[in-house]
C-alpha cells in the first residue's frame, strides 16, 4: 500500500481553509490559460465566469487530495484497523477486481474506487468522486470575497493581459 497526494485534511475547517486559499491560485491558472489561448480582454470578460474559476478551484483542490492505493486485502485491512463501518464507505467500481484507491475524509466517510490495471485513471476518478461526494458540500460558501468578481476586477485590465 502506498500514498499519493499532498493534502489529507484532518478537519472540515482545514478543508475549508485550503479550498478558500486556492481561490487566487485558480484565478491565476485560468488567466494564464486564457493568455495561452490568445484571449483578449473582451473575450476573457465574456467567457471567464465565476463558474469557470470555481471549476478550476474544485479541480485544484481535488488534485491535491491524498489517496491510498493498494490491494483489496490491504484496503479491507486498513478499514478494519481504522475502525470504519461499512455505512461510512462509498465504493465505486467492481468488487471483483484486485486493487483499490481510497480517501478518508474528515467527515468520517471513506470514498473508494476499484481498478484492475489503470492506477492513474483510478486515482483521478477517486479524487473527483471524493470532491463531489464529500468536499463540495463541505466547502460550499468557504470562498473568499473576490468570488463575486472572479477575474479580480471590473476593468478590462484584469483580463488575460494583466501581469
Amino acid at each position: 500500500m502506498d500514498t499519493e497526494g499532498e493534502f489529507a485534511p484532518a478537519t472540515a475547517a482545514a478543508a475549508r481553509e485550503r479550498y478558500a486559499a486556492l481561490g487566487s491560485t485558480a484565478q491565476v491558472v485560468v488567466r494564464e490559460v486564457a493568455k495561452a489561448m490568445a484571449m483578449d480582454a473582451d473575450e476573457y470578460d465574456r467567457r471567464v465566469t465565476n463558474g469557470v474559476i470555481e471549476t478550476a478551484r474544485d479541480a485544484l483542490f481535488a488534485s491535491l487530495l491524498e489517496v491510498r492505493v493498494g490491494s483489496r486485502t490491504e484496503y479491507e485491512s486498513w478499514l478494519a484497523e481504522e475502525g470504519y463501518d461499512e455505512t461510512a464507505v462509498e465504493e465505486v467500481g467492481s468488487e471483483h477486481v484486485g486493487n483499490v484507491v481510497w480517501h478518508a475524509a474528515p467527515t468520517g466517510a471513506v470514498v473508494a474506487a476499484t481498478f484492475q490495471d489503470e492506477r492513474r485513471a483510478a486515482v483521478g476518478t477517486l479524487r473527483r468522486q471524493a470532491f463531489g461526494r464529500v468536499y463540495r458540500d463541505l466547502v460550499a460558501g468557504s470562498g473568499d470575497d473576490d468570488e463575486a468578481d472572479a477575474d479580480g476586477g471590473d476593468d478590462a485590465d484584469s483580463g488575460p493581459d494583466e501581469r
